[in-house]
């Protein structure tokens, strides 16, 4: 089986998961083409990122002119096909906040992506995200490119499914993959019933060879470890709110805030009003392995989440033992529960999310380490890469021979 992963921006940082499901894949025998919109502006972050990079074929390396150029060649040899494309753009276009003229350069990359994947003997094309990548994925099918699925996160096809022409999507595609049952019923949603039955569970892996055993708990005071883009969909403002009300009772404790993003200002902002720099440190972006680290350094990992899909840095902090402070949002109840691997708060709620972090900082550390221990067990069971990317591949398998892929939970 051939596979050309449709992508956006890769590598990043932020998209580790894609490429660790891209190699697993490969493992069991799959061939994967990447296929990407742009490279990263920053550059490899990660050893692993200049592999990636190499083995990346980069639509955008090409210039608009010249896909444009193409795009109409191929709509005009197209026929009827390449007039149902544009149509198809144009319609998705009317309804996106992107516009008709984003979509026309979607249509462009699209022909490009159908010209390559015959070019390569592709078998489908899958998309990672049902925003672009999956738009670009669904036009280069309708211009006579191979099947296309697509891999829903969430949470921004759930903000606007209509804007971003989901049902569309969820109609044309073969297999539609859900990362979390919570996922699949929105999906379920915006999708005909009759084609539920091509809505999988297929949940984000993490390497269990990277988690080989969870590190002891640190001594000393209380440290926290918020892992995330600093944007206002991952809560860090409150965070730092709830956080404040903990160092009364607790002022020793430390917060670690690792990543980078639009709020940190705002963010550098509220920690100084609060009298907190020598408390609470922002990190900048991280790599894996520093995720790592930080969470062998921590006692637990914190995530005050406004909206999810289902963040596989929760997977990663079970996975090494480590207890979850989280939000009752999308698929995190699947994984965190509450009083056995962690602790859940309503979103946007910080005076319970200070009173689960005060729970934390009283526990001590046999119950933490308990929760650890079964918070890695449950990790590992549900999240090894290697067995959700068999699960993948058998789902396209089915797809590819005419047959329903199977629905339901993996």
């Amino acid at each position: 089986m051939r596979i050309g992963y449709v992508l956006n921006t890769h590598p990043v940082v932020s998209t580790t998961f894609i490429r660790r499901e891209m190699r697993a894949l490969e493992a069991a025998g799959v061939s994967v083409q990447r296929l990407a919109m742009r490279r990263a502006a920053t550059g490899p972050v990660h050893p692993d990122d200049a592999a990636e990079t190499a083995r990346t074929e980069y639509v955008l390396d090409q210039s608009l002119a010249r896909l444009a150029l193409f795009a109409l060649l191929d709509i005009a040899m197209a026929g009827g096909k390449g007039l149902r494309a544009l149509r198809l753009a144009l319609s998705c276009g009317w309804r996106s906040e992107r516009g008709v003229a984003a979509h026309l350069v979607y249509l462009a990359e699209a022909a490009w992506i159908a010209r390559r994947a015959r070019a390569l003997g592709l078998d489908r094309l899958h998309a990672h995200f049902g925003t672009n990548p999956a738009m670009v994925a669904m036009l280069a099918h309708a211009l006579g490119g191979p099947p296309f699925s697509l891999t829903v996160h969430g949470p921004e096809e759930f903000d606007a499914p209509r804007a971003l022409s989901l049902p569309e999507k969820l109609a044309r595609a073969d297999v539609a993959v859900a990362v979390s049952s919570f996922g699949r019923s929105q999906l379920m949603r915006w999708a005909d019933p009759a084609r539920w039955d091509r809505i999988a569970v297929v949940r984000c892996g993490i390497a269990p060879s990277d988690f080989p055993a969870a590190p002891p708990l640190p001594v000393g005071p209380l440290r926290l470890l918020c892992v995330g883009r600093l944007a206002e969909q991952k809560g860090q403002l409150l965070l730092v709110d709830a956080f404040a009300r903990l160092l009364v009772r607790h002022p020793a404790a430390r917060l670690v805030l690792a990543g980078d993003g639009p709020m940190r200002g705002q963010l550098e902002a509220a920690i100084a009003a609060r009298g907190l720099a020598g408390q609470v440190a922002i990190t900048g972006w991280v790599d894996e392995g520093r995720v790592r680290a930080e969470l062998a350094a921590s006692h637990a990992l914190v995530l005050p989440s406004f909206a999810e899909g289902l963040p596989v840095v929760i997977m990663e902090a079970m996975a090494a033992g480590r207890p979850v402070v989280s939000t009752l949002v999308a698929g995190i109840p699947e994984l965190v529960l509450p009083g056995r691997t962690g602790w859940l708060v309503p979103a946007g709620d910080a005076a319970a999310l200070a009173a689960a972090l005060e729970e934390l900082a009283g526990a001590g550390a046999a119950q933490l380490t308990a929760m650890g221990r079964a918070g890695r067990e449950r990790a590992l069971a549900r999240h090894d890469v290697d067995a959700e990317a068999r699960r993948l591949a058998a789902l396209f398998a089915a797809a590819g021979a005419g047959n329903r892929p199977g629905a339901g939970g993996a």
